[in-house]
């Protein structure tokens, strides 16, 4: 079958190649509706698909991202993609996922993979020790976003959520509920992995302010490998926690699990909150109260954030959080109940 062009779009439309050219890279400015109404009509009754290689040449521009994530087994991370998918979308801009799987090493891989095909620029989700990839990209004037992970080194556009009042959220319902002995427990802590620093930081400062004890016992960090044993060591101390935060939505399945084996009754036995509103939180019997990243919110941003520096209209770089959201079920009781 004879390929379908522009010309043979403009010849259907009895409209200048010039004006379908323009309504192809969406310049509107001086285009009728009728004319816009005319040239999509042509285009769906003869199939036409654009050539974006020639484009490509054209703006120097491949219409391509690529995005790093950390682990896009994560529900936030696969939120965030969705949302930046959903704004690539609309801009007709194509996105590469990478998965990193937190090694710098198949970062900087996929990285140099993905310039090597000249995308237009990055959203990151950074696995940490890559800051010399990170400053080469800036000095090359590569367009970068991160998001959930601060590089304070570096003056990059990052985006996440306000970690530390996610905690202050959890202690101040479990304090509501009359607990006094709080416990978290969060993966391993890493220096370039913000989320988990940030939220530790959050609890310890919520529990002074709610003059509750701070007890080092309670502060579990952990690989989620060894998490189990952590916990079971901490509920066969002689004086247990009541209540506990599950740092993210992985966490959260771990100690689920744990307390199922071990017979610990939700909430009889421990009251816990989750952050990452998780899709079973709701289903869960007891549901469980959890604190949500507002996700498509923060992925939504990064794209803005990128697509400005891809077009030269970015400001300095910030750093922009996003407030958290309790859903309050059913995981938490009341002690004098």
């Amino acid at each position: 079958m004879k390929k379908i062009t522009i010309s043979d779009v403009a010849k259907h439309a009895n409209i200048s190649k010039s004006t379908v050219s323009q309504y192809l890279n969406e310049r509107y400015e001086y285009m009728g509706e009728q004319t816009k109404q005319r040239i999509h009509e042509s285009i769906i009754e003869l199939g036409y698909s654009p050539n974006y290689l020639a484009r490509s040449l054209k703006q120097k521009k491949t219409f391509t991202i690529g995005i790093m994530v950390a682990n896009i087994l994560h529900g936030f991370s696969t939120k965030v993609i969705r949302a930046i998918e959903d704004a690539c979308n609309e801009e007709n801009i194509h996105t590469i996922v990478c998965n990193t799987d937190e090694d710098p090493e198949k970062e900087q891989k996929y990285m140099e993979m993905l310039q090597a095909k000249q995308v237009d620029g990055f959203i990151v989700f950074p696995a940490g020790e890559n800051a010399k990839v990170y400053q080469r990209m800036l000095e090359q004037n590569t367009p970068l976003v991160f998001i959930d992970r601060i590089m304070s080194d570096l003056k990059i556009d990052t985006v996440l959520m306000d970690n530390e009042r996610a905690s202050e959220l959890a202690v101040e319902n479990f304090a509501k509920h009359g607990h006094e002995k709080l416990a978290v427990a969060t993966p391993e802590l890493k220096p370039y992995m913000t989320p988990r620093l940030e939220r530790l930081s959050g609890f310890k400062k919520a529990l002074q302010t709610n003059n509750l004890p701070v007890k080092e016992d309670y502060l579990i960090s952990e690989n989620l490998d060894s998490l189990q044993e952590r916990l079971q060591h901490v509920f066969t101390m002689e004086d247990p926690p009541t209540a506990m935060l599950a740092n993210n939505d992985l966490t959260l399945v771990e100690m689920l699990e744990f307390f199922k084996k071990s017979n610990i009754r939700l909430p009889d036995d421990i009251s816990i909150i989750g952050i990452d509103d998780v899709p079973f939180a709701n289903v869960y019997h007891p549901g469980i109260t959890t604190i949500e990243q507002p996700a498509f919110k923060i992925g939504k941003k990064a794209a803005e954030l990128l697509f400005d520096q891809i077009n030269d209209t970015a400001s300095e770089p910030e750093v922009y959080r996003f407030a958290p959201k309790l859903f309050e079920r059913e995981s938490v009781k009341t002690l004098d109940e």
